[in-house]
């Protein structure tokens, strides 16, 4: 046992409430947020519990835990906090943390906790009040570095994709570009082939983990940024025989599921008939890339839907982009995205480790294998 550490119930730790009806018809604009068990959803007029509490789901949504600095409402979807019996608010909230719902969870349909069982369960938290609120204080600090990542990132993206909205119709130009933009169709400026699959397609003769073509599958795809590095199975000479080869350097898009989500090849490929390549371009190679991430989400409108979205090469060929009429102001545009998406992943690199971080301080707080007093 660590030195002034305890081990408890957590029903001597804090005892769970259950929440409080609040129907919609009587809910009134006001300050106190009205928390359900996805986490604060309104602000009604007045308040059921002081603040600060806690609240965490009982049915439904379960597993998430709030802290609520303020007076607050919290629903009957929920348990609250009613007493927390001497120790530090914002600590129960991380301790509650720790907990697998889950295997808490009653045996019906619908995910559900019943608070005398949580009561039950065995924690271990510091004596003193004092420890407590250094380790919430602690973990708080790194919270706040994640959401302020999280907000920086949000709002890079969403410069991006104004940035988008205009460098990529012509609505505004880069400095030293004039000249009118032209309406193409992607089959005038690229050659668009599909790819090939082998049959039956889970037969091993196909793959060879030891072979150098890898063989793209959509969660390559998705898994991957601008550019594809790596791929989850590899293909034998009798599965390259039987799929389309594509260089590294080759523009493709995924046509089926997961619909038009393009990256850069920079290894040796096949593709199946679940991509296109997309070959002799006649623009920029990175513009391209952006024009197609551009009209990404718009693919969904018009491909045919059976047991799962997917697009034809028809309606590819004659989708319509706007182009500029050098390859210079391409070029230019092409870059000012690369800059972004550089800016982007370094923000996304941050946020991961931040919350590796976090993972590994409650790991070591909340078991008092690193002491902060």
């Amino acid at each position: 046992m660590t030195q002034h550490w305890k081990t408890d119930r957590l029903g001597n730790v804090a005892t769970l409430q259950r929440g409080f009806d609040l129907p919609h018809r009587l809910r009134k604009p006001g300050p106190h947020p009205i928390v359900t068990s996805s986490g604060i959803e309104q602000h009604h007029s007045v308040a059921k519990v002081p603040g600060p509490g806690v609240v965490t789901g009982r049915y439904g949504t379960i597993g998430k835990v709030f802290f609520v600095p303020q007076a607050f409402w919290p629903l009957n979807t929920t348990l609250y906090v009613r007493d927390f019996l001497g120790n530090d608010p914002l600590f129960v909230s991380y301790l509650l943390r720790t907990i697998d719902f889950d295997e808490h969870s009653g045996k019906t349909g619908v995910p559900g906790v019943n608070r005398n069982d949580l009561h039950e369960i065995q924690v271990s938290l510091p004596q003193t009040r004092d420890e407590q609120e250094a380790i919430a204080e602690a973990l708080s600090d790194v919270d706040a570095l994640i959401e302020s990542l999280e907000q920086l990132l949000a709002k890079k993206r969403h410069l991006k994709q104004g940035a988008m909205q205009e460098l990529l119709t012509g609505k505004k130009r880069l400095p030293s570009f004039s000249g009118k933009w032209e309406l193409k169709r992607l089959g005038d400026i690229a050659k668009i082939q599909r790819g090939a699959s082998p049959r039956p397609i889970d037969s091993p003769i196909w793959f060879d983990e030891n072979s150098t073509v890898g063989w793209v599958r959509i969660s390559d795809v998705t898994s991957s940024g601008m550019f594809l590095c790596e791929t989850t199975q590899r293909l034998s000479p009798q599965g390259i025989q039987s799929s389309r080869p594509v260089s590294r350097g080759s523009l493709i898009m995924s046509i089926c599921a997961t619909v038009g989500r393009p990256v850069i090849t920079q290894i040796d490929v096949c593709i199946h008939d679940g991509f296109v390549v997309f070959d002799n371009l006649r623009v920029g190679r990175e513009f391209l890339y952006y024009i197609l991430k551009f009209i990404e989400d718009n693919w969904s409108r018009h491909g045919q839907t059976g047991s799962q979205m997917n697009l034809n090469t028809v309606l590819i060929n004659r989708t319509e982009v706007s182009v500029p009429s050098t390859v210079e102001e391409q070029i230019a545009i092409a870059a000012v995205f690369s800059d972004m998406d550089a800016e982007i992943a370094t923000l996304e690199t941050k946020l991961s480790k931040a919350r590796q971080l976090k993972t590994g301080m409650m790991q070591e707080l909340l078991t008092g294998r690193i002491r902060l007093i």
